[in-house]
């Protein structure tokens, strides 16, 4: 036995000089005492009702509510194996686990793949109490254990992930059928959407795209479609393997059971791929969205086809409208122009007309005044000169200056009034120019 040492220790000294009215300084004040009263609030103030409405302690209290949360512990026990047991499953071969329904014998149908690794340890648990061998063999039974055997394979499987996952890989059970065409009129959306749930479970990437209602957007369906259409899928069939001999004897048998093996994996594999792509065709042949949203793709296909051939033929009635206004436009044009051209022809036709009229009047004018002779008619050489400077005056004005002198002209008569006319026009020509003096003398 051990013996304990007392070890005295003194008390350190103060230092010296210290005192506590010159050294010491308190840093408040302690106030007076006061009487307050506190009211418990939350999960307190419930317990605080409680002891008051049975009269209880606090140690009865904290007994009592362990003995209920105990009781309410072994009620959610017997909740989670509530189902019945089916007598032609009791009477199972221990042998043929391979093709039991681990998830029924223990009791866990309505869980299957959602089951936690706690409910499978309480219902093995729940299930062992009940069938243990010795259990029944203190009740007098003498059934065998191979029910017993069962539900230690199906424990054994379920709480190991791989076993687990490979079982739960080929769980037709869990599977979610798809709805008839009769069922999915009614109740489209509601009714996929659990077999998609289903399906889900296998999906590598998570979470899965939800198929949503008859609200979703374009994006939202497409994205669910093409997220199903590429399905990334982690199940595998190894649990249908037939058993492969571990005798190391027979190598060449052993592989020829793997090959079997690999080769009915990618023929389930396949057969699998085929029933999803199947599946996901009937859904999408009558998922209203998808037409609905095709419609108004094609509506807008159609309108922007309608708006580019409205363009078109807008743009070449613009051009046929610009077309014929530029050929109205020259045919005016040439109108015009033909017009004026003809206009200037008259216009020239008749100045033409008028100047070879004021050169008659002026020739006139000189033969009226019988060439400027003083007596008889006048010689051929005197007609020939007078005539010779009209036509002189006539090569030196425009005519303007020859209607003018014409007008001046015009219904004179007598000899010495036509010449006075004429030798002014000389005389303003000589001015300005035009003739040199001693021209046109006949005017002089």
């Amino acid at each position: 036995m051990t013996t304990a040492t007392v070890v005295s220790k003194p008390i350190p000294a103060l230092a010296e000089g210290w005192s506590a009215e010159k050294d010491f300084k308190p840093l408040s004040s302690i106030t007076s005492s006061s009487q307050r009263t506190i009211e418990p609030v939350g999960p307190h103030f419930l317990a605080h009702a409680r002891r008051a409405r049975h009269k209880r302690t606090f140690s009865e209290d904290d007994r009592i509510q362990a003995q209920e949360k105990a009781k309410n512990i072994e009620k959610d026990d017997d909740d989670d194996v509530s189902e019945p047991e089916d007598p032609m499953m009791l009477q199972r071969e221990a042998k043929d686990w391979k093709s039991q329904d681990h998830y029924q014998v223990l009791g866990l149908s309505k869980y299957r793949y959602k089951a936690t690794e706690d409910q499978i340890k309480r219902a093995h648990r729940k299930k062992v109490l009940k069938h243990h061998p010795d259990k029944k063999a203190a009740l007098g039974a003498t059934e065998d254990d191979n029910f017993f055997k069962c539900i230690q394979k199906a424990t054994e499987v379920l709480l190991d992930p791989v076993k687990r996952r490979q079982f739960d890989s080929v769980d037709e059970k869990a599977d979610v059928e798809p709805p008839s065409k009769k069922d999915a009129s009614k109740n489209f959306y509601k009714l996929w959407s659990r077999v998609f749930k289903a399906e889900a479970r296998f999906s590598k990437t998570q979470p899965v795209p939800s198929f949503g209602g008859e609200d979703a957007t374009k994006e939202e369906v497409d994205a669910f479609y093409n997220f199903w259409y590429n399905f990334d899928s982690w199940r595998s069939f190894e649990y249908l393997d037939e058993d492969v001999p571990d005798d190391n004897e027979n190598r060449d048998q052993k592989r020829h059971m793997e090959r079997k093996n690999t080769n009915a994996r990618k023929k389930k594999k396949a057969e699998d791929n085929a029933r999803l792509r199947k599946m996901l065709d009937e859904c999408s042949a009558g998922d209203e969205r998808i037409k609905r949203f095709r419609q108004q793709a094609n509506a807008a296909k159609n309108k922007k086809k309608f708006e580019k051939e409205e363009a078109e033929r807008k743009a070449k009635e613009d051009a046929r409208l610009k077309k014929e206004a530029e050929e109205k436009a020259a045919k005016e044009a040439e109108e015009k122009a033909k017009t004026d051209r003809e206009a200037n022809k008259k216009a020239k036709e008749a100045a033409k007309n008028a100047v070879k009229k004021n050169k008659r009047v002026l020739k006139g004018s000189v033969k009226d005044a019988n060439y400027f002779s003083s007596g008889g008619d006048a010689s051929a050489s005197q007609i020939d000169a007078v005539l010779g400077d009209v036509e002189t005056v006539q090569g030196k004005v425009d005519p303007d200056e020859i209607a003018a002198l014409a007008a001046k002209l015009n219904g004179l008569k007598v000899a010495d009034e036509i010449k006075a006319v004429w030798k002014g026009e000389v005389e303003r020509l000589v001015a300005a120019g035009k003739l040199k003096d001693g021209d046109c003398k006949s005017f002089i």
